[in-house]
């Protein structure tokens, strides 16, 4: 069983490959869900570690209907990300009714090559997850990341199941959201799924002892005084889990 973790930083890229992770999925601003990384952290990233990585290509937070330029932009930053030593491609469109886009994840996926993609959890914002699913093997893709249409994993278990199910081993449904060393045996005998996908993220203060009050560089309150960052002990829970179901 692979375990795949969320990251942000480099150094959460390195606490992932140390706790055992096979694969880190990187992205930037993981408050709006994840978007596009620069350039300087994928390069960094691909420099600290050895094992697999995913590059997040999303040009914005909000819904996953794209203009014309920002589908510009995604089809650069895919360019972009196989140059600097990605492993893989995660992305996610949707057109204006909320189901798959077909024709453009198409040509990502075809762009992307012969690096695999997975479809991100914008599957979970579709109206009907099992046309979903057909739809992204449609598109040439390798895996789907979801919730199965819930807040969190545990939640969407029956759905992630019956994604399984409508998968027949042509595309890789991978559990994501909320996925902890505490959920992820439940929800990987309830589900069949051999992929898992974590954050493995805690809270930490910051290091910066004078705090001015009453001004705020973002919309989230007192979020400069706090940073997160992946666990390496969350990360190595995981793992341990998942290796004791495959030795059950």
């Amino acid at each position: 069983m692979d375990l795949e973790i969320c990251i942000d930083s480099v150094e959460s890229a390195i606490a992932a490959e140390r706790g055992g992770a096979q694969r880190v999925e990187l992205c930037a601003d993981l408050l709006e869900g994840g978007i596009t990384p620069g350039a300087g952290m994928i390069a960094s990233v691909r420099s600290h570690i050895s094992i697999q990585l995913f590059v997040m290509i999303r040009p914005r937070g909000g819904d996953f209907c794209y203009t014309d330029l920002e589908f510009e932009v995604m089809k650069q930053e895919i360019r972009h990300a196989r140059k600097l030593g990605a492993d893989g491609i995660v992305l996610g469109l949707l057109d204006h009714e909320a189901c798959i886009d077909l024709p453009r994840t198409r040509q990502l996926v075809e762009l992307a090559g012969p690096l695999p993609v997975t479809f991100h959890r914008a599957i979970d914002m579709t109206p009907d997850l099992d046309a979903a699913v057909e739809d992204v093997i449609a598109t040439g893709a390798t895996r789907i990341l979801t919730s199965g249409g819930a807040p969190d994993a545990a939640s969407g278990m029956n759905q992630i199941a019956r994604m399984v199910g409508i998968a027949r081993g042509r595309i890789i449904v991978m559990p994501g959201g909320g996925v902890s060393p505490e959920t992820v045996e439940v929800i990987a005998k309830r589900t069949g799924a051999t992929e898992f996908h974590s954050s493995a993220r805690i809270p930490t203060p910051s290091p910066v002892r004078f705090r001015k009050e009453g001004i705020a560089m973002g919309d989230v309150d007192g979020r400069e005084f706090e940073r997160f960052a992946t666990s390496e002990e969350s990360v190595r829970s995981l793992v341990r889990a998942l290796k004791s179901l495959v030795q059950k």
